[in-house]
């Protein structure tokens, strides 16, 4: 397979930790490649979206998510049906996964799919690699189905100009980490036609995939966690931003320089290392409440709702 000179140039954008605009069948994405936490954080960030959700990682092939996914026979069935096409699959993430944590909202799970779109397969052949890519529009703004509508949103964005969108409307997502298969969203593949492989799915009463932003508590913290903190206990791990007076093994900076895109690049991990130590709780130091550190915030705010108060409502 031989790229043209803008596909070459999307594969460099892409590997430098950069965005570019994506066409697939069913609606332009904002693509970065799925294993560096800066390239996904700045999705988040470009998108101005108001929490971390899960992202659809892409692929060239079934393959290629094997070594990330625990793959099942609904899921192979499915795939040989419909892939490369307009459904995503959720299935739980494997502990070995490089994909970037933030990809996948802090879950255990993650939402695959491979699309069928010529430029965007022989991208991710050529890449190599796996691409995160939500739809190429600011958030709550509509999704886009031409190049011209992701330069509307992303002037200085590269783009690889794909003509239009044949579906128009996002991927079906079905969730198979249950006992039975369960329509999260419907999309470009009916629920009909979904049944016709694998027998009955399950409708969700949720309008998207599931998400940290679907419950008070979230990330299955085990220790107490305390937010805006400025003076840590000495039996605490600190989760510090900015300079700090504190260093040591119990504390990790998610920005030393400030950086909130850092911050939240390095949020999932460093949260999930501090839970796993052998200190007696976790305290946070204030995020400013501004651009993506609303979505910091929010995250954290989550995370810090222990698990039985959600479970009482």
């Amino acid at each position: 397979m031989t790229l043209n000179s803008n596909q070459e140039k999307a594969v460099h954008i892409l590997k430098s930790g950069q965005l570019i605009g994506l066409p697939t069948e069913t609606v332009y994405g904002l693509a970065a490649d799925a294993t560096q936490d800066m390239a996904v954080a700045r999705i988040f960030e470009a998108k101005q979206r108001p929490s971390f959700n899960p992202l659809i990682i892409h692929g060239a092939s079934i393959e290629a998510f094997k070594c990330h996914v625990v793959w099942n026979d609904t899921a192979e069935k499915l795939a040989k049906r419909f892939w490369p096409g307009p459904l995503t699959l959720v299935l739980p993430r494997m502990s070995s996964s490089s994909i970037s944590l933030l990809a996948s909202g802090g879950l255990d799970t993650l939402a695959v799919r491979i699309p069928n779109h010529p430029i965007a397969l022989d991208l991710l052949t050529s890449f190599k690699g796996l691409l995160a890519a939500p739809s190429a529009n600011l958030s709550g703004s509509i999704s886009p189905t031409q190049a011209k509508h992701v330069e509307e949103s992303f002037p200085d964005l590269f783009i690889l100009d794909g003509g239009d969108a044949v579906i128009g409307i996002e991927s079906t997502i079905i969730d198979l980490t249950g006992p039975c298969p369960t329509l999260l969203r419907p999309g470009g593949i009916s629920g009909e036609e979904i049944e016709a492989v694998i027998g009955r799915i399950k409708q969700s009463s949720e309008a998207h995939i599931k998400a940290p932003g679907m419950m008070k508590s979230h990330y299955c913290i085990t220790k107490p966690l305390k937010l805006n903190v400025l003076q840590p206990l000495e039996d605490e791990g600190y989760l510090a931003f900015g300079e700090t007076p504190y260093e040591g093994p119990h504390v990790l900076n998610l920005s030393p320089t400030g950086d909130l895109t850092e911050a939240a690049s390095n949020l999932f991990k460093m949260l999930r290392c501090l839970d796993q130590s052998s200190f007696k709780g976790i305290s946070v130091a204030p995020i400013p409440l501004k651009g993506i550190g609303l979505a910091v915030n929010d995250r954290l705010a989550r995370a810090a709702v222990p698990p039985a108060s959600s479970q009482k409502e």
